[in-house]
């Protein structure tokens, strides 16, 4: 019989809310805090481009099994859209592909904006990771192939032009739900306008239920290791240059991360008290008592002592397990 491998990483979970910097794409982003962290998994919600800065919830061991619920979340954009070009990747990374001398006045824009908001089809950009007959959109457009990709329907709730800085660029925000595409946003206003866009500058600034508070910088990471390095530079040796996060570091780093049951703040919620909590982490289902606790729920969240414990649904009273945490 096999022996099964032991798992590689320490067993930390949570989410680390990365602000990630312009230039790093988001799998690499993942490997980078695996890495420092030790952590066994890890895992992010919803890819943001390399030239994109901003939030990018990143889900360490228990909190995967929550990455769901974060990817339905609203998210908030900024970003500049350039008129005058519509390029390949639809953002500065393409080439031009098409060019005008006219440029939209704000009367323009504005009269515009509507269109894009609310319940919309959109046709995803050529370099997207859209899959098409099982290959990503973004390979075939690399190869050179340009596909047919349908258009879907997303929902931008809230649209606004913040700053008109010249008459060749305009500054958004929009609050938009899953699967929203911002360059193909610029893309299509500009052909609208009749003047072609591109994206030149985008942010995402916040995908609930995380906060701008929540956010963690590359460099807070660094100032974090440095610091405890220094603290413990006369009990260990070679704690310099670029080697890999230790115990002593990682305490420090753990201390960055937001718990795995701020995921789940749109579900309700299901205090349980320690027997409860046992029963459930075995996938029983026990009795939900108090005046307060909702008697049926598709979904809902139990924690013990403010710790996650399940996933589950409360059917006339009950609360039955579907996803277990070992908290």
């Amino acid at each position: 019989m096999a022996r099964r491998g032991k798992k590689k990483g320490r067993p930390v979970s949570g989410w680390l809310v990365l602000d990630k910097p312009k230039g790093m794409g988001s799998t690499d982003a993942v490997s980078k805090i695996k890495w420092l962290f030790n952590a066994e998994k890890a895992g992010h919600a919803g890819t943001l481009d390399p030239l994109a800065s901003g939030m990018l919830p990143i889900a360490l061991g228990e909190a995967t099994k929550t990455v769901p619920y974060v990817m339905d979340g609203a998210k908030v954009y900024r970003f500049t859209v350039a008129w005058g070009e519509e390029r390949s990747t639809d953002d500065l990374e393409g080439e031009a592909t098409k060019t005008s001398a006219e440029r939209p006045s704000e009367e323009a824009i504005r009269a515009a904006m509507p269109k894009y908001t609310g319940v919309i089809m959109q046709t995803p950009p050529q370099f997207s990771a859209v899959k098409i007959a099982g290959e990503r959109a973004y390979d075939l457009a690399r190869d050179g192939e340009t596909v047919e990709i349908p258009a879907r329907e997303v929902e931008i709730a809230r649209f606004d032009l913040i700053e008109r800085p010249d008459e060749g660029h305009a500054i958004f925000e929009i609050e938009c739900g899953k699967g929203t595409y911002v360059r193909s946003l610029a893309r299509d206003m500009g052909r609208d306008l009749g003047c072609y866009g591109h994206i030149s500058e985008l942010r995402r600034t916040e995908v609930d239920p995380f906060t701008p508070d929540d956010l963690v910088t590359m460099e807070m990471i660094e100032e974090a290791i440095a610091a405890a390095r220094a603290e413990n530079a006369d009990a260990e040796d070679g704690q310099e240059g670029s080697r890999r996060p230790g115990p002593s570091e990682w305490k420090a780093l753990d201390r960055l991360v937001v718990d795995t049951g701020a995921a789940l703040d749109c579900l309700p919620q299901v205090i349980i008290g320690d027997d409860a909590a046992a029963r459930i982490r075995l996938g029983n289902p026990v009795i939900i008592r108090g005046r307060d606790a909702p008697l049926d729920a598709d979904e809902a969240c139990a924690t013990a002592r403010g710790r996650l414990v399940a996933i589950g649904a409360i059917e006339a009273g009950t609360f039955k397990p579907k996803r277990v945490f070992t908290g």
